[in-house]
């Protein structure tokens, strides 16, 4: 199999003809088969732009060590090799190493992650297969496949355009142009620059307007950005604002800790006259025990993990910097379309002029009856076809012609390809016996007018009865703005608008979505144009649809308000579809809705008054999205803001998490947000603020549990300089301590499932201090705590009349296993461990605990590590002290919570 040139030495693609290009690529109009395809995708590769290389493994490695404390470390290193410390020196650096090299890795498993994460949203691409339009992953696309593209897709390929309708795309990123570039069949010039190509539509730019039919020339390297080496994308940088913080932080605490070591060292040299050189050591000791090495690292890996859930969870986190904004998440801005309902639309009724029905049935597939309802909606008469009623067979007729879905039948199973709303009206027809293919076929579309939200309609050319006609269909208040009568029985009649106004609100009112059809004869054989629409058209009847909440929804938007989170409801419904949907869903704030053109008729004062006090947004367009978010903001609210379309992009970017769709979304939506979901629904965005949450609590944990450990080992040595007595650890035995925790139980608490009241609270505030006033003094608690048990044990060693290394070997262990105690208070900063589940009730938190304890053993007893850290055997007796000590502090911490819990 060979497959069509991409590069040919025949004229340039874009000043072939349209029949030239086909030839050429040997693809008729109705597209390659599946088997053409396949074979063509084998021979030629797929449709994929090598990624940009990340950063290279020495630079990743490199970049651990550019670290304030790390340099600390290093330069104490340095200087014990100075002084004659080899043995301290190669501790110190072995420490540094280990703990840069934890780092390491985690990056490097980071960027693959946000790699797959690309994988994960790859762009798919609407083309004709065997004749039937069909969805494909974009890099399964190969030379000759006939490509659909509409308004917001980003472009997957290089195409030779061979239809378009009002088709505009942005080529900024390939060619510099600023403003949008109008598209259209006819070949440009052989000679013409790549801007001036107005005959191709090319792969990765943006579609801004209209819908086009495009013939694949070019795919992955071969095409123009493909060429463009200066376009290949970087890997996402990982530092977030939280990293940012823990920077400053440790500058923070660097200053302060050689602040205090140089103090403890010259007050030791001035007041007990200890030589120069041993102070000197006594600061580095004091330095290294104080530092938390493995913070960093272990702060990662808490936000990694907290990614990698929320991806299997649906949530796909695009920006990092999203999982620390989650957990402050005050008010979720949703569209109902999909996200809050099933997305699965059905014609429930049908008005016309004078007769209404009523249509029974769920779902796309296409079996169901008519019933002809009276005034008061009581069933009159069956229908099993809409040849019955002329005016009922005209409108479904019009319905179809005027859509881009198609029902698709395959296993059994009946789908939509297209919108769900579109593929709504096409069930109903089949319902009522029209056959929509041959219908299709017998009147073909000669022009059309796309669907764009600042328009609310569609609009399509055809002939019917010999006549050329326009149909159009749309949003029903935006209809009868521009209808001037309605087609009855006798033919037209004036159209009262307050009349069908009723009739959409009633339909409204019981949570349907309502469109209205219309049509009006073509003047001429002019080009469509949205001028020649704007009033004088006939208004055929209005259709209403069903399209039910999600159980899921409704359950998550229960959990939201207890968790001080408000839904708001953004929709191009009609307002009274809308609060029947909210009031369905179990919104709190149902009793009025605004619509788009009250929020454009408010100030900005205004409508940061009306935020905090309506639900619910009906007829409200992507434009005004971004003034909701502007105003919640402009109330101290962080919000979430969900979008589909190219023009959610503003508000999604301005919002503090914006959350594209993963199934229904534009190309362009996706790259707006923060968030993706993959499977397109609410109860999916409440369920990744739940693990923001669960994640933004265990770096707490983890903070908290770390730094006393620091804490109490430098208090120690500065306590012990500073009385003129021997220090109870030594700085290679608190660098041991400190690597030993940070890689075992400092790892543990980044596992922890979020707590039972975790969505109960409210939402977190998203300037506050990382580390506040209650665990400042958890913090300074604990270290106190810890450096009791470490001098208690110390000196009574030393008065039992142990050697010097036996009683620092004990001092070490009562640090350590002090530590692992304080570990299982840490899975609760506040409610109470003292039960089996508070206990026992993590694996992770038991595992790290045994695996210290191991590590320990051989620190105590393995004779090369007594030799490397100067430790010595305990025996039975000093090992229960030590866990009478441990036990002592996990029960003090425990009734301290108990008072703060009465406080509070």
């Amino acid at each position: 199999m060979t497959t069509p040139n991409t590069e040919t030495q025949e004229s340039p693609w874009h000043s072939c003809s349209i029949n030239a290009a086909l030839t050429r690529q040997r693809t008729a109009s109705e597209g390659l088969s599946n088997q053409e395809a396949a074979e063509r995708l084998a021979s030629g590769g797929p449709n994929l732009i090598q990624q940009a290389q990340g950063r290279s493994w020495y630079k990743r490695l490199f970049d651990q060590f550019n670290n304030i404390l790390m340099l600390i470390l290093i330069a104490a290193a340095i200087a014990s090799l100075l002084l004659g410390h080899v043995l301290d020196a190669a501790a110190i650096v072995g420490v540094v190493v280990i703990i840069a090299l934890i780092g390491f890795l985690q990056e490097g498993k980071a960027e693959k992650s946000l790699q797959s994460i690309r994988n994960m949203l790859s762009p798919q691409a609407n083309v004709l297969r065997d004749g039937q339009r069909s969805t494909v992953p974009a890099e399964s696309l190969v030379p000759g496949d006939i490509v659909l593209i509409e308004s917001g897709d980003r472009v997957p390929a290089d195409l030779r355009l061979i239809e378009t309708r009002r088709f505009c795309t942005d080529e900024a990123a390939l060619t510099g142009e600023s403003v949008p570039v109008e598209k259209q069949t006819s070949p440009a010039a052989a000679d013409a620059d790549l801007a001036d190509r107005s005959s191709m539509a090319y792969a990765s730019t943006m579609v801004v307007q209209g819908t086009a039919k495009g013939l694949v020339v070019a795919t992955g390297s071969h095409s123009e950005i493909g060429k463009i080496s200066e376009l290949l994308r970087g890997v996402e940088q990982l530092k977030t604002p939280l990293l940012r913080q823990l920077d400053r932080a440790g500058r923070l605490l660097a200053f302060f800790i050689l602040g205090a070591a140089g103090l403890t060292a010259l007050l030791g040299a001035v007041i007990h006259g200890q030589p120069a050189a041993q102070m000197f050591m006594a600061a580095v000791a004091l330095a290294v025990a104080a530092i938390p090495q493995g913070l960093p690292a272990i702060v990662t890996i808490g936000l990694a993990l907290g990614v990698q859930s929320m991806a299997k969870q649906n949530a796909i986190i695009r920006r990092l910097p999203a999982v620390d904004t989650l957990g402050s998440i005050s008010a979720i801005f949703s569209d109902k379309t999909g996200t809050l309902t099933r997305n699965e639309m059905t014609a429930q009724a049908i008005w016309l002029a004078n007769t209404r029905y009523a249509i029974d049935g769920i779902g796309f597939e296409p079996e169901g009856n008519f019933y002809q309802l009276d005034a008061d909606g009581n069933r009159q008469k069956d229908h099993t076809s809409a040849d019955e009623d002329a005016a009922l067979s005209y409108f479904l007729r019009v319905a179809t012609l005027c859509n881009d879905a198609e029902l698709v039948h395959k296993e059994d199973l009946f789908s939509i390809q297209g919108d769900p709303t579109e593929g709504a009206l096409i069930v109903a027809a089949e319902k009522a016996g029209i056959d929509v293919q041959p219908l299709r076929k017998d009147h073909p579309r000669l022009d059309a007018i796309p669907f764009e939200s600042e328009h609310k309609y569609m609009a399509t050319v055809h002939t019917i009865d010999e006549k050329r006609r326009v149909l159009i269909k749309g949003a029903p208040d935006r209809l009868l703005e521009m209808c001037s009568q309605v087609r009855d029985e006798s033919g037209t009649s004036p159209l009262e608008n307050s009349v069908w106004e009723e009739r959409i609100d009633v339909l409204s009112s019981r949570g349907l979505r309502v469109l209205a059809v219309a049509e009006v004869l073509a003047t001429s054989e002019q080009p469509l144009e949205h001028e020649t629409l704007q009033q004088g058209l006939t208004l055929l009847g209005i259709i209403g649809l069903l399209d039910p909440p999600r159980e899921e929804a409704i359950e998550a938007v229960e959990q939201c308000l207890a968790a001080g989170i408000r839904p708001v409801m953004i929709t191009g419904d009609h307002a009274a579809t809308a609060k029947a949907i909210a009031k369905q869903l179990g919104f709190s704030q149902t009793e009025r809705a605004v619509t788009g053109r009250e929020i454009e008729s408010m100030s900005d004062a205004e409508l940061e008054d009306i935020i905090v006090e309506v639900d619910v947004f009906a007829r409200a367009s992507p434009e005004h999205k971004l003034r909701l978010v502007k105003a919640m903001q402009a109330r101290g609210g962080v919000c979430a803001m969900t979008g589909d379309g190219v023009n959610d992009g503003p508000a999604l970017k301005r919002a503090d998490v914006g959350v594209a769709m993963g199934i229904q979304g534009t190309e362009a939506a996706k790259e707006a947000a923060e968030m993706v979901l993959a499977d397109d629904n609410f109860a999916t965005i409440v369920k990744a603020i739940k693990e923001g949450r669960k994640v933004y609590d265990n770096i707490r944990k983890t903070i908290t549990f770390i730094l006393p450990t620091n804490g109490g080992q430098g208090l120690a040595i500065m306590l012990a300089v500073l009385a003129g007595s021997t220090l109870p650890i030594t700085p290679l035995q608190a660098l041991w301590v400190n690597m030993v925790v940070a890689i075992t139980l400092g790892l543990a608490l980044a596992f922890e499932h979020g707590e039972a009241d975790l969505m109960e609270r409210q939402p977190r505030d998203p300037n506050a201090a990382l580390l506040d006033m209650f665990l400042l003094w958890r913090v300074i608690f604990v270290s106190i705590l810890l450096l009791a048990g470490v001098f208690g044990i110390f000196s009574w060693l030393l008065a039992q009349g142990e050697s010097i290394a036996l009683a620092r070997s004990g001092a070490v262990n009562m640090l350590v296993t002090g530590t692992a105690a304080y570990l299982i208070n840490s899975r609760f900063l506040i409610a109470s461990t003292c039960s089996l589940n508070g206990i026992f009730g993590s694996r992770p938190v038991w595992c790290a605990i045994g695996l210290v304890m191991l590590l320990q053993m051989a620190f105590t007893y393995l004779p090369f590590m007594q030799l490397i850290f100067a430790s010595e055997g305990l025996r039975i007796i000093h090992w229960l002290a030590i866990l009478v000590a441990s036990l002592a502090i996990y029960l003090i911490i425990e009734i301290e919570k108990v008072l703060l819990r009465r406080r509070g």
